[in-house]
């Protein structure tokens, strides 16, 4: 997806709102895999000196970062899509359909911006309040330690939910309005139909089952991260390993999705692997 959009823009030699929201969200993609890479791997090699010293701040900051941006560029391109395919004749639809190409870097610079607010106050809070649980209290101040423990990391999580919940609601208003739009209009083609094989009517069918697919790999996606923020699960339980090797899937998945529904991104791939005819004996 990287490739492909990063060649069309250089070809057209202009950035188009498509372009610009596909370039920012597979690199965020593949920035925050390669992140989750490096955090595994020093969790391995490095345990007891990655709790102990700032790598883990370092590393979490970053990787909330990272995460929320990614959560934000996914949302904006259902946005996007909902904009431009949907049919709606609300006056705010036409007001956006006209604007949507100059508000496209307005929104990615925005979502940036707050994502990198989320993330800040990891850099605060988590290693202080990871110290604070961890380390044990003098009988004077306890509890006041711990009050101020549970403000602080109440704070953080209220941050953090508004980080992750806000994406979320836009990419799933968004894409029910498309759903709902392009249903109507499947619907109607099928009433039309005469009879033929019409390519309108698999191309809407299509995107209906792209943007669910979407959707739902959203939606397991944030479900899983809203169990590891809060840890629901015990550590090294069988179900955070469950979350955590869902919220590893999904971007995948996502990734899949994207390329299976767009012809553009099926092309490069033909082209680097052309189908070879073997002989069998």
């Amino acid at each position: 997806i990287l490739a492909v959009s990063s060649l069309s823009c250089i070809r057209s030699k202009t950035w188009s709102p498509y372009d610009t929201i596909m370039i920012s969200l597979s690199s965020s993609k593949i920035t925050l895999q390669c992140w989750i890479m490096l955090d595994l791997f020093l969790t391995v090699f490095y345990g007891v000196s990655y709790y102990e010293e700032n790598i883990f701040v370092v590393i979490k900051t970053v990787y909330m970062f990272l995460n929320s941006s990614s959560l934000w560029f996914g949302a904006w391109l259902s946005v996007f899509y909902c904009i431009k395919v949907a049919s709606f004749t609300q006056s705010f639809f036409i007001w956006m359909k006209q604007r949507i190409a100059r508000l496209v870097p307005w929104m990615l610079i925005t979502s940036s911006l707050c994502s990198f607010t989320a993330a800040i106050p990891f850099a605060w809070d988590v290693y202080s309040g990871y110290n604070n649980f961890s380390a044990p209290l003098s009988m004077k101040n306890s509890s006041a330690t711990r009050t101020t423990s549970k403000d602080s990391l109440g704070l953080l999580i209220l941050l953090c939910n508004a980080g992750i919940g806000m994406p979320l609601i836009l990419s799933v208003v968004s894409s029910i309005l498309l759903i709902q739009s392009l249903w109507i209009h499947t619907r109607q083609m099928q009433n039309n139909a005469t009879g033929f094989r019409d390519s309108r009517l698999e191309a809407h069918i299509s995107a209906i089952k792209s943007v669910g697919s979407l959707l739902v790999l959203y939606v397991t996606y944030f479900i899983a991260l809203i169990f590891l923020l809060h840890n629901v699960f015990f550590r090294f339980s069988i179900a955070k390993s469950i979350c955590i090797a869902v919220m590893a899937a999904c971007p995948t998945g996502h990734t899949m999705v994207l390329i299976w529904s767009n012809p553009k991104f099926r092309e490069l791939p033909a082209r680097i692997w052309p189908p070879t005819n073997c002989l069998v004996r």
